[in-house]
């Protein structure tokens, strides 16, 4: 039996947990989505809001999450224009959230989002818990084209070299922040890319917050938006560039 949330009772008017669902072009997939989640969350005992954040979609994503809103409480859009990426996606979902748990989650729900209950479980004794594919006991229902899973686990060895070490999956999106920690987090970071998983938790490690992983059911969804052979050359720029800056990072965040 899950034991109950921690919630911060001096500010029972904002929901427990807020979602924040990056989306760029996912007309496809999008409203199933959303109706997965209402469905879910429906039968949930705590409070919950679901913010999709379209960045700059040029279908009818923005048009989907708005009619379902309507008739959807708890549900809402923010769109914006141009694409920016994202990194960029999550921190504006991330700073319009108030809630004591914050979670953001792909739009493919390559995650279920019933699987946020494992985290929920993790999060009573951390301060971030986050999906982690490689462990051992998580479930792998449908596993990625052979070559993207051997760069994927390329990628992630230079992570744990040049980043955040003993962290097994950065990747993942499905990740789950107490309120304050990740206003705390994202108001430092500042990749847009594909390369914010790893910012942020470089950013949460510096500051002392406390990260588990979490074994989790994940299946390939196609449609990914991350193309290795041009994602994957900016994500390591990116990577080298954290690395690089550490020191500094470090410094300014003794003298906040």
């Amino acid at each position: 039996m899950r034991r109950p949330l921690l919630v911060d009772s001096s500010h029972l008017d904002r929901p427990t947990l807020a979602v924040v669902v990056p989306a760029y072009d996912e007309e496809a997939r999008i409203g199933s989505t959303l109706a997965r989640m209402d469905e879910y969350f429906q039968a949930q005992s705590y409070t919950w809001s679901v913010t999709v954040v379209s960045d700059g979609s040029r279908d009818a994503t923005p048009a989907i999450v708005e009619a379902f809103a309507e008739t959807h409480p708890g549900f809402a859009l923010h769109a914006y224009a141009p694409n920016r990426g994202k990194g960029h996606a999550v921190r504006v979902g991330v700073h319009a959230a108030e809630a004591d748990l914050i979670l953001f989650s792909d739009a493919d729900l390559a995650t279920p989002i019933e699987e946020v209950d494992k985290l929920l479980a993790a999060i009573e004794g951390a301060d971030i818990a986050i999906g982690s594919r490689p462990l051992r006991d998580s479930n792998l229902e449908v596993r990625q084209p052979w070559h993207r899973e051997m760069l994927g686990r390329a990628f992630n060895l230079a992570v744990q070299t040049l980043a955040v070490g003993g962290i097994q999956d950065t990747q993942c999106g499905f990740k789950l922040f107490r309120g304050p920690v990740a206003h705390e987090v994202f108001r430092r970071c500042e990749i847009d890319g594909f390369g914010f998983d790893f910012e942020a938790l470089m950013v949460a490690r510096d500051l002392g917050y406390r990260i588990v992983e979490v074994p989790i059911r994940w299946r390939h969804q196609d449609g990914s938006k991350v193309v290795l052979m041009r994602d994957g050359p900016r994500m390591l720029g990116d990577l080298v560039r954290l690395r690089l800056a550490g020191k500094k990072r470090r410094l300014a965040l003794r003298a906040d």
